[in-house]
């Protein structure tokens, strides 16, 4: 073990024990102590679920990557591992950076990253080189490969830049190859998705060019994934600097989508569909795994990157996990709804119907919480005259809320968090296009202490947003401008 490896372990150890866990999520993973972004190497392995993640130990900003490691057996519950990477090799020291992770033939378990080192150009000024590594372990230690990197500028398709080549995301398909795909900037500046190709997962070789953004979706296309589902393949990646399609793309870092089907000849995508994954506020940086049940389930960053000051200047962690949720294909749309594990932690049932609420804001007996499954219909009373809006408020007291607003004569749900005590003016809202074709609509809020995800219509939609407001503020309230109907049951998550 490198001392800088040791250095990181020694520091989590002491630093994180001193978080108390009422302090953290509840079950949405954070950082054991200072800094989280990307999810990396979601993966099971040797019967339990591992996730490592981008990692800065030491501060509760962005710097000098590590990688953190959790591991779970029930998507919920995770416990803390030591540090798995340090940027302790020439290759690597700017960084070891987003990558995944895979189980060997031999039983070891295989870490794929990019690997950030520097240059100095001729006029000066110094620019990243990012290359792809691997490292090898048995779910605790890992041993970086002499031979690294593994994939570098010559394996580069012409016009690819050798500053944007990033996050490789592995596989292995029936043919018995490893393949994996990384994100890379052609010469036009925007993105596309390269594949590889290894039998053994050390040594790799340039497929093709899967996917190409040509200027559509923002620019860079980050942090890839790919995988057959429902009889589609899917590729989800995180631009930036995306601009907004009517309400879809709202996040200038934001989320895509794409479904379509693999010419198994050229080995190339032919773009069918495409979607937001996430139309909140903080998500960003979809990694899915494939479970042994043969559900795919995806994890994020909940967080954005154009949102850092919406933070809690005291606290040690920064930044969390989105809960993972099971996908599906419907109608050429990409469905999300929370793991079916999340239903085992459901408590204390609460359930209204048919609870008619007229140009007034109402509690509801028991309705309140901050770590909260709620499911909620919401119909006109009257058809005939529908209501004008209706606002969901979740942690709130007298001073703070956070809330969910439909007006159903625009079909537009509006999540809103700009009372939640923030000190930034930060962004704090975004809206969804829902319900184009009915007056009812239905929602799952799933509430844990710092953060709020709903999903829409079974999962047609997701809004997820990072919530700081202090845990004494609990309320649940309902308001309608004219005269709503709805049903409700809520549970405690325990």
């Amino acid at each position: 073990m490198s001392k800088m490896l040791e250095k990181a372990r020694n520091y989590e150890l002491t630093q994180g024990q001193q978080i108390k866990a009422e302090e953290r999520p509840a079950f949405h993973i954070s950082p054991y102590v200072g800094w989280m972004n990307d999810p990396n190497g979601f993966s099971c392995y040797k019967g339990e679920y591992h996730l490592f993640y981008q990692y800065n130990p030491y501060q509760t900003q962005w710097d000098s990557m590590h990688w953190g490691h959790v591991v779970s057996k029930d998507f919920l519950h995770w416990d803390y591992l030591p540090a798995a990477l340090a940027p302790d090799e020439d290759y690597d020291k700017i960084g070891c950076f987003s990558g995944s992770a895979i189980e060997l033939e031999d039983g070891r378990q295989l870490l794929m990253y990019t690997s950030v080192q520097q240059e100095k150009l001729d006029d000066g000024t110094v620019r990243d080189v990012q290359t792809q590594s691997v490292a090898v372990g048995d779910g605790l230690d890992y041993e970086k490969y002499a031979g690294n990197p593994v994939l570098t500028a010559k394996d580069l398709p012409e016009g690819a830049s050798k500053a944007d080549f990033r996050d490789p995301k592995i596989w292995k398909e029936e043919d018995g190859c490893y393949y994996c795909v990384i994100g890379s900037r052609p010469a036009d500046g925007s993105g596309q998705i390269l594949l590889y190709r290894s039998k053994d997962g050390f040594q790799w070789e340039f497929v093709s060019i899967l996917d190409e953004n040509q200027n559509r979706y923002g620019k860079m296309w980050e942090c890839p994934d790919f995988f057959e589902l429902d009889g589609k393949y899917v590729l989800l990646t995180s631009p930036q600097d995306m601009l907004p399609e009517g309400l879809e793309y709202h996040n200038g870092n934001g989320t895509l989508c794409v479904i379509g089907e693999l010419d198994p000849e050229t080995h190339k995508l032919k773009e069918q569909f495409s979607q937001s994954v996430d139309y909140g506020i903080d998500y960003y940086a979809m990694q899915t795994l494939l479970a042994p049940d043969g559900r795919r389930i995806m994890i994020a960053w909940m967080q954005n990157w154009d949102t850092l000051a919406y933070r809690r200047n005291d606290s040690k962690w920064f930044a969390q996990m989105s809960l993972p949720r099971e996908l599906s294909i419907k109608n050429g749309r990409l469905y999300q709804v929370p793991v079916r594990e999340l239903d085992a932690m459901r408590t204390n049932k609460v359930a209204y119907t048919d609870v008619v609420i007229k140009d007034t804001r109402i509690t509801l007996d028991q309705v309140e919480g901050r770590t909260v499954d709620l499911e909620l219909v919401i119909r006109p009373e009257d058809k005939t005259n529908v209501y004008e809006k209706f606002e969901l408020r979740f942690a709130e007291n007298e001073k703070y809320h956070s809330a969910l607003s439909f007006r159903p004569h625009e079909s537009v749900l509006k999540i809103d968090r700009k009372f939640s005590g923030s000190e930034r003016a930060v962004i704090h809202q975004r809206r969804c296009q829902v319900n184009k074709d009915s007056n009812e609509l239905k929602l799952r809020v799933v509430l844990d202490r710092y953060s709020v995800e709903v999903f829409i219509n079974d999962g047609e939609q997701v809004m997820s947003a990072v919530i700081l407001t202090d845990q004494d503020a609990k309320g649940i309230s309902f308001f309608a401008d004219g005269a709503a109907k709805i049903d409700l049951v809520k549970y405690d998550l325990v």
